[in-house]
């Protein structure tokens, strides 16, 4: 439960983030920013794997690129199911995907699966 809570809270993070930074993105209020992450997570776990796998050949045609398109598609799917997430078109939408991917990307390296934050350390030997 603990690191659902975690990558819940890292997903509403990078929600937010993708707010301020990306221009026709817009979220209002905290609450709604919860229900997004978690939106976003049912999404990307029910109806992208669905997406993935219907347009397997246009994926494979563009080399993987179109990928980007179905990541865009569902940040759009959730900002159109929730009041209080706008998302202003189809590049808004793409960068706003990315900001949320690079941004949990980067602060799940820290979280383990039992989320935990961990961190590793190498030390060197020397041997004379």
């Amino acid at each position: 439960m603990r690191g659902f809570l975690i990558r819940w809270g890292i997903c509403a993070l990078s929600l937010w983030i993708a707010s301020a930074i990306v221009p026709g993105v817009r979220i209002v209020g905290v609450g709604t920013l919860l229900l997004a992450a978690l939106l976003l997570g049912l999404v990307n776990a029910v109806v992208r794997p669905i997406l993935i796998l219907l347009t397997i050949p246009l994926t494979i045609l563009s080399l993987g690129a179109f990928l980007l398109v179905i990541n865009a598609a569902t940040f759009a799917l959730v900002a159109a199911l929730l009041p209080g997430f706008t998302v202003s078109g189809f590049f808004p939408a793409l960068l706003g995907s990315l900001v949320v991917g690079i941004t949990g990307w980067i602060v799940s390296w820290y979280v383990g699966s039992q989320g935990r934050v961990e961190a590793i350390v190498v030390e060197s030997r020397r041997t004379r």
